[in-house]
């Protein structure tokens, strides 16, 4: 592992001073912020998170207990960094890219303290096949070569970032270690298949793009009404059991990302467990393989070192931003935001700072900012296009949406995707509450849309927010005196919204077919909806009762069309039978 290298250059020892949980003092050492120490007498491993005159404050990412002061403090020089090459995919991690099936093959199941372990194989032989040849030109970022990292993957060996332009001594096919020299430049830089990164460090980009392409989801809610960007920002705020993780599992498995990263920060064993056990079985639907051929897991349970926890994000921050500069799309996912701001208030307290709202710390918001920031969809070093898109679970104690890390997280991001508990109780699943949920990309999406799905779907989907929203306002006098008590045309809006409720926006993740909609399918079922309702109100103006309008077999039918195989044939079926029902309706 990087650690491993940087042990070697030591350039100088201290003591333990003080401790405090995972927040140990020490004194002796001249280290800078955030550079990586090695504590007491089992060589933890730690990070400066600050300076005070010749005492150093560090937070250390395992368990302190037993460590006593006046044990040595050995510095390293450098940042804590990751290990980037060919690997990093099916890999499972904990928050400072210790392999956890390693570290379990050497330990069993529970890790030792002080145990290091590379984050990539560097015994294994990767197949280097060179795209550059003697004499070309490269700078940082450009495209050495390629290996086929899994069946799926193609990785794209580069420059490192802070390399400087030469031209190519020589370059090297062939299979290599991630450790053997590939080839040389000009200025004597020898080039391997792997570098290491500052995981605090944002990765360099040419230029950041605006956000003009929809990242497909095949979630109806979400590409219908609140659709999120390729390098967007999102939050999925919702308290316990609102399905928050089910709603992130299905983005990773359906999304057209072309690599997923998944970061469990703080969470619960057991949902941990289902994930780490689950993603192995899944199978990618783009592919027909495992998805973990493009899947990188980051596992950070809640009864892990709290210091590795808040380092867990920027880990996974960095691997995306790898494959990003490769030219890949990638989706990030955090689950939960929330434990990793508690780490943060936990580590806080133990420096005895000055608590902000809720004992948050004051710098939470900026914290946040600069997480969500490195998302983004960009032109990367090598002239290619990447993106990494960051999508955020949010765990707000007994779903209180007014609690500081939901509030600072909606002040940063562009998409909110609010769960509610009572549509989670209603077994109304994605259970995103459509009221209190937005999107601010649908304006620079709009023109994507109008594009490749149609002006209609567009207009369908403002005509679906409208009538949801009427909705809303019509269950206050609902609740009053009862949905027979309104006039004719509002009934029919009532029944209108319950179709767009029960067969657009609900959705069923584990059923093989409606567990995802292409856009097609969801421009068509929503022109269906909207049909029914120019029928129902032609049908009223020529007297027909609404009882007789609200009893037409053809919804029912459309509800079940969902889940057909050969759905387009299923829709023709229902909407010809519509147009027959309503065709034959009498008035009273």
């Amino acid at each position: 592992m990087a650690m491993q290298v940087t042990r070697e250059r030591t350039s100088g020892k201290g003591t333990i001073y003080r401790i405090s949980g995972p927040v140990v003092t020490a004194q002796g050492i001249n280290s800078r912020m955030y550079d990586v120490v090695f504590v007491g007498k089992e060589q933890l491993m730690g990070e400066v998170i600050e300076i005070q005159g010749d005492k150093t404050i560090v937070q250390v990412y395992e368990d302190t207990s037993g460590v006593r002061p006046g044990e040595p403090v050995v510095e390293t020089g450098r940042p804590l960094v990751v290990e980037l090459g060919p690997g990093l995919l099916t890999s499972i991690y904990d928050g400072i890219q210790r392999p956890l099936v390693v570290l379990k093959d050497k330990m069993g199941d529970f890790i030792t303290r002080g145990v290091q372990a590379p984050g990539l194989d560097h015994a294994k032989k990767w197949d280097f096949k060179p795209t550059v040849k003697k004499g070309d030109a490269v700078q940082p970022g450009t495209i050495l070569g390629e290996v086929q990292e899994t069946p799926t993957i193609v990785h794209r060996v580069m420059v490192p970032p802070d390399a400087k332009p030469s031209k190519v001594r020589d370059i090297k096919a062939g299979k290599f270690t991630i450790d053997e020299v590939i080839g040389t430049l000009d200025d004597g830089t020898e080039l391997r298949m792997m570098h290491k990164w500052p995981v605090r460090v944002p990765r360099p980009n040419e230029e950041k793009l605006r956000p003009e392409i929809p990242l497909i989801t095949g979630q109806r809610i979400l590409d219908g009404l609140f659709p999120v960007a390729k390098g967007g920002t999102a939050a999925i705020p919702g308290p316990f059991g609102s399905g928050k993780t089910v709603t992130q599992q299905t983005l990773a498995k359906w999304s057209d990302a072309e690599i997923v990263v998944y970061i469990g920060c703080g969470e619960r064993g057991n949902e941990m467990t289902e994930v780490l056990t689950e993603f192995p079985e899944l199978k990618d639907p783009k592919t027909g393989g495992p998805l973990m051929n493009r899947t990188v897991l980051i596992a950070n349970t809640s009864n892990m070192p709290v210091a590795a926890r808040e380092a867990s994000v920027y880990t996974g921050i960095t691997i995306a931003e790898y494959y990003r500069d490769m030219g890949y799309d990638v989706s990030l996912m955090a689950d939960s935001t929330s434990r990793w701001a508690e780490a943060m208030r936990e580590i806080s307290s133990r420096l005895e700072e000055m608590p902000g709202e809720e004992g948050y710390p004051a710098y939470l918001a900026a914290k946040l900012a600069e997480f969500y920031e490195r998302a983004g969809r960009v032109k990367t070093l090598s002239g290619k296009f990447g993106s990494v898109t960051v999508i955020g679970a949010v765990s707000p104690p007994g779903g209180d949406f007014n609690e500081p890390v939901t509030q600072n997280t909606l002040r940063i991001v562009k998409v909110f995707w609010a769960l509610d508990a009572k549509l989670a109780q209603r077994r109304h699943f994605p259970s995103i509450n459509w009221l209190n949920s937005y999107s601010l990309y649908q304006d620079s999406l709009n023109d994507w849309f109008a594009k490749n799905v149609g002006q209609e779907f567009l207009d369908l989907r403002a005509w679906a927010m409208d009538a949801l929203q009427q909705e809303a306002e019509l269950q206050d006098i609902v609740q009053l005196v009862g949905s027979d008590s309104l006039p004719a045309e509002q009934q029919v809006t009532l029944e209108v919204t319950r179709m767009l409720r029960e067969i657009f926006l609900q959705q069923n993740a584990f059923h093989p077919i409606d567990t995802f909609a292409p856009l097609e399918r969801q421009l068509k079922i929503l022109r269906a909806i909207k049909r029914y309702e120019v029928l129902s109100k032609e049908a009223l103006a020529r007297g027909v009762p609404v009882r007789t309008i609200g009893s037409v077999k053809s919804k029912s039918e459309l509800g079940k069309a969902r889940f057909e195989q050969d759905f387009d044939k299923a829709y023709e079926v229902v909407m010809s039978g519509m147009e027959q029902e309503f065709k034959v309706m009498e008035a009273a």
